[in-house]
């Protein structure tokens, strides 16, 4: 963006000073915060979950947020969404305070995030286009948007699209409940992509698929994230998938920030000790 907004100002004013090679460069460098996290808390029946968390993701970044079970890594995400409502902390999400927003301004920043559940949650009787239309309804809302019968032609010709690129278009018919787990986590993934989100959210998104198949959908999910240029944030309990996906690591302890490295020479055997 900053890029974009130099380029067109050296375009309309002729006035303007010649840039330096070193400045250019440094614009070229530059990259846009999507998510800075701070001080973030959040308890549970008085038990702290979120003890002060804090980091930044940047524009174009694929970051794995891992830790074990109950260190925190599915209630972060919700809290920077206010799925749940943290107790302290600042989120600011796509340049906005998140806290600060009321009903109809956060509905529409949420509407700019994809979110990859672990489970699906698509609507077991509907079709797989069907669902994939809902990714419609945070864009533009209504009830037409729910049912491809009912939905825009140029609607229905970007989720086919969305299809296409998970590699399900001959599935478009097929009704959700009948499709392998592989395949419905794939329609999650285009459900996701018709949202044109600029952020993605993605918890587990492959922990309920076998080996095979989880391999194969998260190489997918990662490669047509960073085609579309979209920012990625996933937890991940397979360390492999996080080092393998992930330009960043992120690990919770109990609650609290342990580790936030680049992926790059990290081990195996060193991040298992988030584990212990």
């Amino acid at each position: 963006m900053a890029v974009a907004a130099v380029s067109a100002g050296l375009r309309g004013d002729t006035r303007t000073a010649a840039v330096s090679p070193e400045a250019a460069a440094a614009a070229q460098n530059v990259r846009v915060t999507e998510l800075a996290v701070q001080d973030l808390r959040k308890s549970f029946s008085g038990v702290a979950v979120l003890k002060g968390v804090g980091f930044r993701v940047a524009a174009g970044e694929a970051v794995a947020l891992i830790g074990a079970n109950g260190s925190g890594k599915s209630t972060l995400l919700r809290c920077c969404l206010r799925l749940l409502e943290p107790d302290a902390g600042r989120v600011e999400l796509l340049g906005e305070d998140v806290g600060r927003l009321q009903r109809a301004a956060l509905r529409r920043a949420r509407a700019r995030v994809g979110f990859v559940f672990q489970r699906h949650n698509l609507v077991p009787r509907l079709s797989a286009l069907s669902n994939v239309l809902h990714g419609v309804q945070a864009r533009r809302g209504g009830p037409r948007c729910w049912f491809q019968s009912l939905a825009r032609r140029e609607d229905r010709e970007e989720a086919l699209h969305c299809l296409d690129m998970v590699g399900l278009a001959d599935q478009a018919a097929q009704r959700a409940d009948t499709l392998s787990g592989g395949q419905s986590q794939r329609v999650a993934i285009a459900r996701a992509l018709m949202q044109r989100p600029r952020l993605v959210f993605a918890d587990e998104p492959v922990a309920s698929l076998d080996p095979a198949a989880g391999e194969e959908v998260m190489e997918l999910f990662v490669r047509l994230m960073r085609d579309e240029g979209v920012t990625l944030l996933f937890t991940s309990h397979h360390l492999r998938h996080a080092l393998d996906y992930g330009d960043r690591l992120i690990a919770l302890a109990s609650g609290v920030k342990v580790m936030d490295a680049p992926t790059a020479g990290q081990s195996l055997e060193a991040l298992k000790s988030v584990y212990a």
